[in-house]
């Protein structure tokens, strides 16, 4: 019977851990599609110039030729009729692709404002703070805040400090006043085996850290629990090595990833790619 019943608690503290991972996953996804979207935009966006500058040379070209008729008469009907076509059309499909260019390049630049913005307000926020406990730093324009094991928890626990609930209220008074971002809590631990009560092992410890620190942001910080998630990566990602106490040190760690909700910045980009392609078809 003792057996069975810690064989059922096991399963279910695997069970946590994979559905943490798994939302993990699904997120990481997402902001990989969204940077393709970004990627290729961004290509669609130097084609577009490229060939809003050929169609610049063109209709250049076409003033020239007719430049003697225009300076006579001074009325595009003067021109010969496949002149003017051709004219008219290098002149829609420039105002086609300056439209789609702009669209992009909108998408991309609310995306960084909103980058820049975050990070803005989490560095006032935090300014304060010792670089070796707390790092902000972006990546493929994500937002990531990581915060020193050392500041967060006592040595193989997970119960957030009281120091710790300050540099938290300070986090969630920032994204309270960012309705458009959405973060997950990642804890992350290094390599030397834990096993001790009710913490089974280093997937374990990574996952209840990152749910203490979720609830504070809920329970005494007011924030929507949905728009975080909590999740835990074990000491599989390290940052430094785990050979060395300073190593080691680095690696156990908390970090919230912050982003903006992706979604809308799909529509934007997705207009600007069709709006892109449809006139170079022309």
């Amino acid at each position: 019977m003792k057996k069975f019943m810690l064989l059922s608690a096991t399963a279910a503290i695997m069970l946590s851990s994979c559905v943490s991972q798994k939302k993990y996953a699904e997120l990481e996804t997402k902001q990989r599609e969204t940077q393709d979207q970004l990627n290729t935009a961004t290509v669609k966006l130097n084609s577009c110039l490229d060939e809003k500058e050929r169609l610049n040379s063109q209709v250049s070209t076409l003033n020239n030729t007719n430049a003697a008729l225009l300076n006579n008469v001074g009325d595009l009907a003067t021109l010969s009729k496949k002149e003017a076509e051709n004219l008219e059309r290098s002149l829609e499909s420039i105002k086609e692709k300056d439209m789609a260019i702009k669209n992009m390049r909108d998408a991309i630049n609310k995306k960084d404002s909103v980058t820049l913005a975050l990070v803005t307000s989490l560095k006032g926020a935090l300014g304060n703070m010792s670089d070796e406990d707390i790092e902000i730093n972006v990546e493929k324009g994500v937002v990531y805040v990581s915060i020193s094991d050392k500041l967060l928890f006592e040595s193989g626990r997970y119960n957030v400090t009281s120091r710790a609930k300050e540099v938290l209220g300070k986090v969630a008074t920032v994204v309270k006043n960012k309705p458009d971002i959405e973060f997950m809590v990642e804890g992350h631990t290094d390599d030397n085996p834990i096993s001790s009560g009710v913490i089974e092992d280093n997937w374990d410890l990574s996952v209840k850290r990152a749910t203490s620190v979720v609830r504070v942001l809920q329970d005494e910080f007011g924030v929507e629990p949905a728009r975080m998630t909590a999740a835990g990566r074990s000491y599989y990602i390290p940052v430094a090595t785990n050979e060395t106490a300073e190593g080691r040190a680095k690696n156990r760690r908390t970090r919230i990833v912050v982003l903006p909700k992706l979604d809308q910045f799909y529509g934007m980009i997705e207009e600007g790619m069709k709006e892109a392609s449809a006139a170079s078809q022309d």
